[in-house]
């Protein structure tokens, strides 16, 4: 058996009761304390607008060309090491420490190439920030990866 406490919850007797209000009394109050403006002034020094965040599309499309620069990441990788293997194989010797170096810049460039035109066009357009990672989609074609292809022949 319910309590008669429980059962008013089913109930709109009760609802006049002084002792539930607490809201209207200082919804009286402060309507009569802070009354709006009928034109606010205008304020020189307003604060810069929050910028907008990215849309879903574009989100998704970042998504997708860092996938692409991962890839070619590892395709730089692969095509390196395919390469210096094809040299050293034809000539019978080491490559040299700038055949080395080189390979280490290459297979860094993806990455740097999407950072820094991430970080570069922070401020500009949506589409200049995507013409810049574009144009690195097409310079950083992983050639010797093209070229070699994984098995090397």
């Amino acid at each position: 058996m319910a309590a008669p406490d429980d059962d008013d919850a089913f109930r709109w007797d009760g609802d006049d009761d002084p002792t539930l209000s607490v809201a209207s009394e200082t919804v009286a109050s402060s309507a009569a304390v802070a009354a709006p403006d009928p034109e606010p002034a205008p304020i020189a020094d307003e604060a810069p607008e929050e910028p907008v965040g990215i849309g879903n599309v574009a989100l998704v499309a970042y998504g997708v060309l860092g996938g692409v620069y991962a890839l070619w990441t590892a395709g730089w990788i692969i095509g390196a090491l395919r390469l210096k293997d094809r040299i050293e194989g034809l000539s019978g010797s080491v490559a040299d420490f700038m055949f080395q170096g080189s390979m280490i810049l290459a297979i860094l460039a993806p990455a740097v190439w999407f950072l820094v035109s991430l970080l570069g066009t922070r401020g500009k357009q949506a589409w200049q920030r995507f013409l810049w990672i574009g144009i690195g989609v097409f310079v950083l074609i992983p050639w010797p990866f093209v070229m070699v292809g994984v098995v090397g022949q």
